[in-house]
């Protein structure tokens, strides 16, 4: 067997409110709806992240999305009112911490230079 991609499940109570954050969180409408409780973002060196209404698990989820320019991501949704809640530095990769209305976290985080 060959892995050859990866889809990360965010879980959430109420698609449609949720949908709204996500948008602005990636900058672009969801590039698949296969169904009309899902939404789905595909990122251009592979995966995706696979938004989706299910209230038993909303708010439990964690997915961290790798980026070039953190500090670039991290001011352009200062403006929309999506700031962090908590900002890391360490060996290897600094972060930004999110939440959705729902609580789920998303970890976007750059490698620093000649880590790997």
């Amino acid at each position: 067997m060959t892995i050859t991609n990866a889809l990360a499940g965010v879980a959430v109570d109420n698609l449609a409110t949720a949908l709204p954050w996500y948008e602005q969180m990636f900058g672009r409408s969801a590039d698949a709806r296969p169904m009309a409780d899902v939404a789905e973002w595909k990122f251009s060196t592979g995966g995706w992240v696979h938004v989706f209404t299910d209230a038993d698990r909303a708010g439990a989820s964690s997915v961290t999305l790798i980026v070039d320019d953190l500090a670039a991501h991290v001011a352009t949704l200062e403006p929309l009112g999506i700031t962090p809640v908590s900002k890391r530095i360490g060996d290897y990769v600094k972060t930004a911490i999110y939440r959705d209305p729902d609580g789920n976290q998303l970890i976007f985080t750059q490698p620093l230079k000649n880590t790997y």
